[in-house]
């Protein structure tokens, strides 16, 4: 067996090595050309046949509403007319292949599946399944907000009836798949009636790590990625290529009480039988599909759909794995083999055994071709902006509507793949320890001859059409004068420009939204976290005591030793908070002898001092907060703790 091994490693080598050596003798000849500014951003590529996706769209249709989602206070969560204008043909400042993509995710309202399935789809970005159980509903995902979730369960009822709700579903760990939990059951009601409340393993830890964490950055980068701050107009704001929008509400959770921990693992819901596939790691840390075998009917969740997805987000997130990724869609084709309808939970469904064959057989084919092409470049020696410049899908692929890059795109997917294998050092020494970017900025326009030079190369670049040339430049002119009208203002032009050109919405609301905060500043404040407390009332303390060490001011800090005790005297939970090193560690335990202070507080309380709703004077004034030992030593501690505002600006620093 080893003579066996080493013969066949030995042959590997010798087939690696020279087809190494002939691609990187190809690749030496036409790489500079290759990376040269390409033109070719606002092509629209291969013609796709899309009459078979257009129908698929509209199948099934019950039902279309109208008007207007509100909060308690009246402000505006889901407008259904917003995008009534994404009709016809494609405008000049809008990719086409987008603009297509937008009206397939126009068609609005209530569908037939098939018999027993329904879905409600635009009432947020991702779709609400319903499922005909024995005595109710089976609700697959909840949307993103509280107030979006219970308008499309009123919408259904009053077409389909007054049907209650047997089990709820979460497919996986992101929000606009389970934020609108308690617009579908109260927390009491589900408790009350022992309601089957179903997630993959590790759900309820990757659903508010995410948002507790790393919250503030996501958020405001999220701000970009899904375009909140744009006009719902053709210059603006069209879709999201999951869907049309995110609605920004009250965002709950429900914990899961029957978990799906087996690679594949069949119950009963309600009389319905379901056989569950875990699917973590992919599109999101938590995840399954599943078949219905009564239905034959397959949900993929989210691991497939309409578009190409994200290998890396561009709100950030942890980079997923495309190889692991194509390995679940290629076990989906068996999974698949008796269904006659798959559904996701974005877009429409696909219907017919030759074209779900065919639909995931594309989606699997794509990421495994650009895992195993990024792979075999990086192998090369390229590195991963070189290789994001010159892989192109292949045109069995790239002519195939369900894997256009109108979410995720080719590009950023492959400096995913480069990153999940080799992370951010390109292996160039002068990349080890660069200088930040303001002062490289500083010495790249000093060394051009001043921002007055590097705007003037700018105006030609993008009288060129170079565009991404004249966004390089101009990066750095507005590094090194922020307050230059001109320059920003050119850049905003130029990042319209780009936006215009992106098949990609994602990469549309990046460029737009930066246009927008050239010309009118960052936002006043970030994105508020009031809507979430019925969320974070369901977090494990731990969370929240994590996001506190990750908070801590090190210079304030320094040379500082704090032992705090906090007790939650409504939970009866009891932690030790040790700062030291400008380090802050907790344990559970009972409170140590030798604490600077004691901090008795009620759980809704700490909530509020979450949410920034509690400041220094209800604490010490509350009645749900008790003090003992130093009161100044407990203010000098949370003095150490800031406060993440949210609202940092991204295209000046």
């Amino acid at each position: 067996m080893f003579f066996r091994w080493t013969i066949t490693r030995a042959f590997s080598a010798i087939v690696y090595l020279m087809g190494a050596l002939v691609l990187v003798a190809c690749q030496k000849s036409d790489v500079t050309s290759k990376l040269a500014d390409t033109s070719s951003l606002g092509a629209s590529g291969q013609e796709m046949p899309d009459w078979l996706a257009q129908s698929d769209a509209r199948k099934g249709f019950i039902a279309a509403p109208t008007g207007q989602v509100t909060d308690e206070q009246g402000k505006v969560i889901w407008d259904f007319d917003a995008f009534r204008f994404v009709k016809g043909e494609a405008p000049s400042s809008t990719h086409p292949n987008l603009w297509r993509q937008a009206t397939l995710n126009n068609q609005i309202g209530l569908f037939k599946v098939t018999d027993g399935i329904w879905q409600l789809r635009g009432f947020d970005l991702a779709n609400m399944t319903l499922i005909q159980g024995k005595t109710g509903w089976i609700v697959v995902d909840a949307l993103t907000a509280q107030e979006t979730s219970a308008a499309a369960l009123a919408f259904a009822r009053k077409h389909l009836g007054p049907h209650k709700v047997s089990a709820l579903v979460f497919t996986h760990s992101h929000a606009d798949h389970f934020g609108g939990a308690l617009g579908v059951v109260s927390a009491q009601e589900a408790k009350a009636r022992h309601l089957p409340i179903v997630a993959p393993s590790g759900f309820m830890e990757e659903a508010t790590s995410e948002n507790i964490l790393m919250g503030p950055a996501m958020g405001r980068r999220a701000m970009y990625m899904y375009g909140s701050r744009l006009p719902r107009n053709e210059k603006g704001l069209i879709d999201n290529g999951l869907g049309k929008a995110v609605a920004f509400g009250k965002m709950g959770i429900l914990s899961p009480n029957t978990t799906v921990h087996l690679n594949q693992q069949t119950m009963t819901l309600d009389g319905v039988r379901f056989v569950f596939h875990n699917a973590p790691g992919s599109e999101a840390p938590a995840e399954f599909t599943f078949y219905l075998p009564d239905f034959k009917a397959f949900c993929g969740a989210e691991i497939m759909g309409h578009t190409l997805h994200n290998l890396y987000t561009l709100r950030g997130a942890k980079v997923r794995d495309a190889n692991k990724w194509a390995s679940y869609l290629d076990d989906s084709l068996r999974h698949v083999q008796n269904s006659e309808v798959v559904f996701n939970q974005h877009h429409w469904p696909v219907w017919g055994k030759p074209q779900i064959q065919d639909f995931i057989a594309k989606q699997r084919d794509t990421y495994q071709f650009i895992h195993d092409q990024t792979v075999r470049h990086m192998n090369a020696g390229l590195n991963a902006s070189e290789i994001s410049e010159i892989l192109k899908l292949p045109p069995s692929l790239d002519a195939h509507l369900s894997v256009r890059g109108y979410y995720g795109t080719v590009r950023h997917n492959v400096k995913a793949v480069y990153q999940n294998y080799m992370g951010w050092f390109d292996a160039h020494p002068a990349n080890l320890d660069p200088l930040p970017a303001l002062q490289a900025s500083e010495r790249y326009v000093n060394l051009m001859g001043g921002v007055d030079k590097v705007y003037a190369a700018a105006q030609e670049a993008v009288a060129k059409g170079e565009l991404r040339w004249a966004a390089e430049l101009l990066k750095h002119a507005v590094y090194v004068s922020p307050q230059h009208e001109q320059i920003k203002a050119l850049l905003a032009l130029t990042f319209e420009k780009l936006g215009y050109a992106s098949e990609s919405s994602a990469w549309r609301n990046f460029y737009l939204t930066g246009a927008l905060e050239l010309r009118e500043g960052p936002p006043d404040k970030g994105m508020s976290r009031d809507g979430l407390l019925d969320m974070l009332i369901q977090t494990p303390v731990e969370r929240f005591l994590e996001a506190m060490a990750a908070s801590v001011n090190a210079n304030k800090a320094e040379g500082k030793k704090l032992k705090i005790n906090l007790i939650f005297s409504d939970t009866h939970q009891k932690f030790v908070l040790t700062l030291n090193n400008s380090v802050l560690h907790h344990v559970q335990q009972k409170p140590a002898h030798d604490a600077n202070a004691t901090l008795t507080l009620t759980r809704p309380f700490f909530m509020k001092m979450v949410l920034g709703q509690a400041n220094g004077k209800d604490l010490v004034l509350s009645d749900q907060t008790k003090i003992e030992g130093s009161t100044l030593d407990l203010a000098l501690f949370f003095s150490m703790i800031d406060k993440a505002p949210g609202n940092f600006p991204i295209v000046t620093r």
